[in-house]
């Protein structure tokens, strides 16, 4: 597998072809199977940055996939369960007990889901934002939070959708971009987010592809 991709594990066809056509709208490789046992092949070769499982696969449960993954790779491979049957609190509480790092329901917004497996890749690779002295972040004084919500913004995610990625209020999230405009002298997001790309101060996203995905996701139905 590629650098920075996603392994999507779904026995739907067409909610995985969707899924991976978000994925690589996003900028990020992707490699997508319907059974269990393909997705821990697959794992087996190459440690992907993030793991999408449905919970209910045709041969075995996300719940296995999960627990196979973590024998083999740890805690530090980010793996995000998603499901449109099994949605209630109960469900939720018990895959993310079992081992999951979020559970998503269906339908979903491809915003979120976004945010939430670029966050699974930023929390899974060496990034730049854990180092802010890696980067021109020293230059501005930039902190590693402020980094982190830069970047969100730089993908196009809303205020509310950065708050609930980083588990931060949005209060919280409104005063470190207040912080980050003033650090980085600019007099709006946008101005923001231009010196960001300027001086690589965020990932891989280009402008164009951040551009598609705001485009994409705002006309587009919510993914079921």
């Amino acid at each position: 597998m590629a650098a920075h991709s996603v392994l999507i594990v779904d026995g739907d066809p067409a909610f995985r072809d969707e899924l991976e056509k978000l994925v690589a709208r996003a900028g990020l490789e992707s490699t997508a199977v319907g059974l269990g046992r393909d997705a821990l092949a697959v794992a087996a070769g190459a440690r992907p940055d993030v793991v999408v499982s449905d919970v209910s696969l045709p041969d075995m449960s996300g719940y296995e996939v999960c627990r196979a993954l973590r024998d083999r790779y740890g805690e530090g491979l980010p793996i995000i369960f998603v499901s449109g049957e099994r949605t209630d609190a109960l469900d939720r509480t018990s895959g993310l007990l079992l081992g999951a790092d979020d559970y998503v329901v269906k339908p979903f917004h491809p915003d979120e889901f976004l945010a939430r497996v670029r966050r699974g890749v930023a929390r899974s690779r060496p990034l730049r934002a854990v180092d802010p002295a890696s980067n021109g972040a020293a230059s501005f004084g930039l902190t590693a939070r402020e980094i982190e919500v830069l970047d969100l913004l730089a993908q196009g995610t809303r205020q509310p959708e950065i708050a609930r990625t980083l588990v931060i209020s949005e209060k919280t999230v409104s005063s470190h971009i207040q912080r980050i405009l003033a650090k980085l002298g600019a007099h709006s997001r946008a101005e923001a987010i231009a010196i960001a790309w300027r001086h690589d101060l965020v990932g891989r996203f280009t402008p164009d592809v951040v551009g598609s995905v705001l485009h994409d996701t705002d006309n587009v139905a919510f993914l079921n």
